[in-house]
């Protein structure tokens, strides 16, 4: 007789159904439950429990439950309490790496946003990258392609003396840079804590005027980063992540010089929720000792190649269009500041999940195969080092 397995999984993870319903070799039991439903009551006869980062797993939620393997379909795990889990040896993974291509595009798509919309000239400008992991390392490339120079800040990696980056200690970054961009996780102690690491005497030594975050909200300080944008009216942000989400600041949202304002999306392309379903999955299997059959490419939809007729102007220009329609961020601020309309705070907060959790559907970029025969060479340049794929017949 195959032995039982009980699954709680937060219902939002993409596909947890098909993925997780049935596993070789076990009787499954999958309970799909919203993430407020996920209590110490109901986890408490679980083998596996599946989160987002809207559920804080730790000792009230855990005490007392069978639970031996936790994982989150997430990139970061600051929601995790880890120490507890391997007190109690209880095994974790996460969905760390997964949905890197989604954020990158999204960062790439703001900075062709600000230099198309909003006059900030990226090629010769001088960005700090401040975390520079798979994220961080990967949004400094496709900046250095775009012609930007690229300083980096992370203190464990610069102390094992990584090759391949200026790196800076974070007050030099600061006073050199144009633009600053964020890639860290939330680490509230320890050698090299994150929590609040921009705040207002950082803000105070920074010479640019650009302030980029789709980290994690509290690495910036929300109240001094309005503070910093209302001395002076070029400076500018792009923020996907916010301090208190869901219930964020109504101020910083309907600020004007926040030009990017996204419900913390940069990850939800379909394809990275895909990913972090996969992850998941092969950890699980992993962990269980199984040959999983389950794979996400079987669940998703195909993509059509996109005819593309450039207009002959500025190279750059035509690759912001092609970006936007690739991925159109305006879509995304519109709807985010549409949220503004919902005075009462717990309709707000409400709306700022539900953009999240019904995100359109938004495919990776190398997916989307844009059909450009006149494209030029120089064009054919920068959208391969934005990370687009031209090809020349469909």
């Amino acid at each position: 007789m195959r032995p039982s397995l009980v699954i709680v999984a937060d219902r939002h993870i993409w596909h947890a159904d098909s993925a997780f319903g049935a596993l070789p070799g076990f009787r499954v039991d999958l309970r799909l439950v919203e993430h407020d439903g996920i209590t110490n009551r109901l986890v408490r006869d679980a083998d596996i429990l599946l989160v987002r980062s809207s559920t804080r797993v730790d000792g009230a939620l855990l005490d007392g439950s069978r639970v031996r393997f936790v994982a989150t379909a997430t990139i970061g795990d600051d929601h995790i309490d880890r120490a507890l889990l391997a007190a109690r040896g209880i095994a974790f993974a996460s969905a760390a790496g997964s949905s890197t291509g989604s954020v990158v595009e999204y960062m790439t798509a703001a900075l062709l946003h600000l230099e198309h919309h909003h006059g900030v000239r990226l090629d010769g400008a001088v960005l700090g990258v401040v975390g520079v992991g798979r994220i961080g390392t990967q949004v400094a490339r496709r900046a250095e392609g775009l012609g930007m120079r690229v300083l980096a800040n992370d203190p464990p990696r610069a102390l094992r003396g990584d090759d391949g980056f200026d790196w800076q200690p974070l007050p030099v970054l600061l006073e050199q840079a144009d633009l600053l961009t964020l890639h860290t996780p939330l680490v509230r102690d320890g050698a090299h804590p994150t929590l609040h690491l921009i705040d207002e005497a950082a803000l105070a030594r920074f010479s640019g005027r650009v302030v980029l975050n789709a980290a994690r909200g509290a690495v910036v300080d929300n109240a001094a980063l309005l503070g910093w944008l209302e001395q002076d009216d070029t400076r500018l942000a792009v923020l996907d992540c916010w301090e208190g989400e869901p219930a964020v600041s109504r101020a910083l949202l309907a600020h004007p010089q926040v030009v990017v304002a996204t419900p913390h999306i940069a990850g939800h392309s379909l394809d990275g929720k895909a990913a972090n379903t996969q992850f998941v999955y092969d950890a699980l299997c992993r962990f269980l000792g199984i040959e999983g059959g389950w794979r996400m490419e079987r669940e998703l939809p195909p993509v059509a190649p996109i005819p593309w007729r450039c207009g002959g102007g500025d190279a750059r220009a035509e690759l912001a269009c092609m970006v936007e329609r690739l991925y159109p961020i305006g879509r995304d601020v519109d709807a985010c500041r549409d949220l503004l309309r919902l005075e009462e705070p717990e309709a707000f907060a409400r709306g700022f999940i539900r953009l999240r959790r019904h995100y359109p559907v938004r495919r990776a970029w190398h997916l989307q195969r844009l059909v450009a025969p006149d494209a030029n060479s120089r064009l054919r340049r920068l959208a391969t080092a934005a990370g687009l794929v031209l090809e020349r017949e469909g």
